[in-house]
């Protein structure tokens, strides 16, 4: 719509020149001070309603003032009709199409006595389709904008979402298997009997290497991180709960140290997305404790109950130093539960048994993330 500052202004505008309209075509001819009165009052009406806040109502008062002006002193102030064209142009702006036929019709009475009113009665309903062409335009453009920024959110969640997905994989895969490497050349280089001490250096290498690729893969998680959408889930079929038996062979391989995986409880179905999360949740936790308490004992107990999947991981090592926080690994622990509508707890075994717990606690259902 017309802004309320413009309209009040062009009202004051046509309403002066209305009155210096009138008192021209009248200054020719000999008039009563009654009659400039009158018509100066009609000529003021046919144009001041333009600063109404309702554009309708201001067009029928403007419509009143005109015909009034016509049909009782024979005078069509030229000021006055632009007012009622300009009238007509803001109803349709408005949407009240309803409004063109009583505009009009008037007009189109007076046209057996005034054969030009004629034209304004044409004009009239033409000015109000345009206005409302006007408002369907704009109201297109702003819908066509609303979709171009909806699409262009979607993109960026969809973006957001897949980097995190990234980041989460490269962390609980490639993270995993980079610190495999470098227990097993840690490993090696102290217990192979009669290694050759440049053999003992290039496992050290592979060791030392290892361990910077996992700095430098921390250092992109964190700029995957920063700009990602952490609550994504991802539930695509992959490795779950039955695969753990294979993962924690791999680890006991890897430390040399005693991994045992304890069942309890029925098995029932879990949703995929449940199954990975627990497959990752396992394999992220039994990361740590080859990081921060290599060569100690790992226990993985997983506990069926009929509405949740419990995990119970921990190990026998120092635990954690105080005042240490979580890394990338914890936080994804966390994302990787809260995803699927669970909820994940970290923290000291305790004074007597020691090391570290990792406690999960997933819905057999997926649920979204609230």
């Amino acid at each position: 719509m017309t802004p309320p500052a413009t309209r009040r202004a062009a009202a004051a505008v046509l309403a002066v020149a209305a009155l210096v309209e009138v008192l021209a075509r009248s200054a020719s001819s000999d008039v009563t001070t009654q009659f400039l009165v009158v018509v100066g009052a009609l000529a003021v009406a046919s144009t001041a309603p333009l600063a109404l806040r309702n554009p309708t109502a201001g067009a029928l008062l403007i419509t009143a003032a005109s015909v009034l002006s016509l049909a009782g002193f024979r005078l069509a102030i030229v000021t006055g009709l632009l007012a009622q064209l300009v009238a007509g142009y803001l109803v349709g702006r408005r949407g009240a199409l309803g409004v063109a036929v009583p505009l009009g019709l008037p007009y189109l009475v007076l046209a057996f006595f005034f054969p030009a009113a004629v034209v304004l009665a044409g004009l009239l309903p033409m000015c109000v389709l345009a206005g409302a062409a006007r408002r369907v335009s704009r109201a297109d453009a702003a819908h066509l904008a609303a979709q171009d920024a909806f699409a262009g959110t979607l993109v960026e969640h969809t973006a957001r979402g897949e980097r995190a997905r990234i980041a989460r994989e490269l962390h609980d895969v490639v993270a995993h298997h980079i610190s495999m490497i470098s227990v097993q050349a840690e490993n090696a280089r102290l217990t192979t009997a009669g290694l050759p001490e440049a053999g003992a250096q290039r496992f050290l290498a592979i060791g030392g290497t290892a361990r910077a690729a996992l700095t430098e893969m921390r250092r992109l998680l964190g700029v995957l991180r920063s700009d990602a959408d952490v609550g994504v889930p991802d539930r695509r079929p992959q490795p779950g709960v039955r695969e753990l038996t294979e993962l924690l062979d791999e680890a006991r391989d890897a430390s040399g140290a005693g991994t045992r995986l304890i069942l309890s409880g029925a098995p029932v179905p879990l949703d995929p997305g449940v199954e990975l999360a627990a497959y990752r949740i396992v394999q992220e936790a039994l990361t740590n404790a080859r990081r921060h308490a290599p060569g100690a004992a790992v226990d993985v107990e997983i506990t069926y109950r009929p509405d949740a999947l419990c995990l119970r991981i921990r190990d026998n090592g120092p635990g954690p130093p105080p005042g240490s926080g979580g890394g990338h690994g914890l936080s994804g622990m966390r994302e990787r539960a809260a995803a699927v509508g669970g909820e994940l707890r970290t923290g000291s075994g305790g004074a007597a048994a020691g090391g570290f717990v990792v406690e999960a606690t997933l819905p057999t259902s997926a649920q979204e993330d609230r």
